[in-house]
């Protein structure tokens, strides 16, 4: 059972496997079903075993961690998790990104995929439409993101967990910020702009955008936080859903405004997400548990290692989103 195992720092560095993971093989979910621990991981279930809260206003302190050399070995892991919360919360990478691939090394080769042939039905004896996948040219180079909280033990020690926990998703989403701007960047990169109708943005240019997507179905449309409230203000979107969270959108037309706080004014970019861009993780969120795991902490440090590549160059456009000239 969960209060019998031995936590040990090894646990970490078990290769293709992550600390839950590493647990759950030690403490299988499936013993709990039909339980009051049902619907608990494997990590969960050690801290309801120490007793440690980490949220709420009954949260316990960042020393409840270190009580005991086995409950400290779960302190790095509490912090991965924050850490990916807020950068899971400030991702825009869901609302456009159609594949996730892990990749071993520094770089990878994705797909080159070109459609030749009218999509049209086929005459006795004409030739069929071709669609060529081939390996791409370049290869994407992966990129490593990260931050270093400065920060001692004697500091942290009497904090509430619930405000410690504040502090790591404020920074991990930082890190999102910095790499949604990278996908928008691989996004718009080689794509020419759309002209605008007239001298400003207007609801029509929005309407003609999404409509002139041809052979995919826009889904999302990434724009700045100025263009977002430009949007907001125009009288048609009084129709829109009304769907407002996690800074998107849904227009009239079901195209969903994404909110992206790193985009240039001057452009909007809109994707089909089934088809567009290629997400390539080398590693997901990486903590120094080593250190975490001593109470002699100086800081803490975390990176992800990713990068981007376009599937369908088609399913992306671009539009000006200012008068040229």
């Amino acid at each position: 059972m969960y209060d019998n195992i031995t936590l040990e720092k090894g646990l970490y560095n078990i290769s293709g496997k992550s600390f839950t993971e590493a647990l759950r093989e030690l403490d299988a979910d499936e013993n709990y079903v039909g339980t009051e621990l049902e619907g608990l991981d494997a990590y969960e279930r050690q801290l309801k075993r120490f007793d440690i809260r980490v949220s709420g206003p009954d949260s316990d302190r960042v020393e409840k961690f270190f009580r005991t050399t086995q409950s400290a070995i779960l302190f790095p892991e509490y912090v991965r998790r924050c850490i990916k919360a807020g950068m899971d919360g400030a991702s825009v990478l869901p609302e456009i990104v159609a594949a996730t691939t892990y990749a071993d090394g520094v770089d990878y080769r994705g797909l080159s995929i070109t459609d030749k042939g009218a999509d049209t039905a086929i005459a006795a004896g004409a030739e069929i439409p071709v669609t060529s996948v081939t390996n791409a040219e370049a290869a994407v180079a992966l990129s490593k993101y990260g931050r270093q909280i400065q920060t001692v033990y004697e500091v942290l020690r009497k904090q509430r967990l619930d405000l410690f926990g504040v502090v790591l998703k404020a920074t991990g989403a930082k890190i999102s910020g910095v790499i949604n701007n990278a996908a928008a960047e691989v996004l718009a990169n080689g794509v020419e702009k759309k002209p605008l109708i007239g001298d400003a943005l207007t609801y029509a240019d929005l309407a003609a955008f999404w409509a002139s997507m041809e052979g995919h179905n826009m889904s999302a449309m990434l724009v700045s936080p100025k263009v977002m409230a430009n949007i907001l203000a125009m009288d048609e979107m009084r129709y829109a859903s009304g769907k407002i969270s996690g800074g998107t959108v849904e227009t009239p037309y079901g195209v969903k405004l994404v909110k992206c706080s790193g985009l240039s004014d001057d452009y909007a970019i809109g994707v089909d997400a089934s088809s567009a861009l290629e997400m390539v993780l080398g590693s997901d969120v990486v903590v120094d548990s080593d250190k975490l795991i001593s109470s002699q902490i100086d800081s803490i440090a975390f990176s992800v290692t990713v990068g981007f590549a376009k599937i369908y160059s088609s399913a992306v456009m671009v539009l000006s989103t200012v008068k040229a000239g």
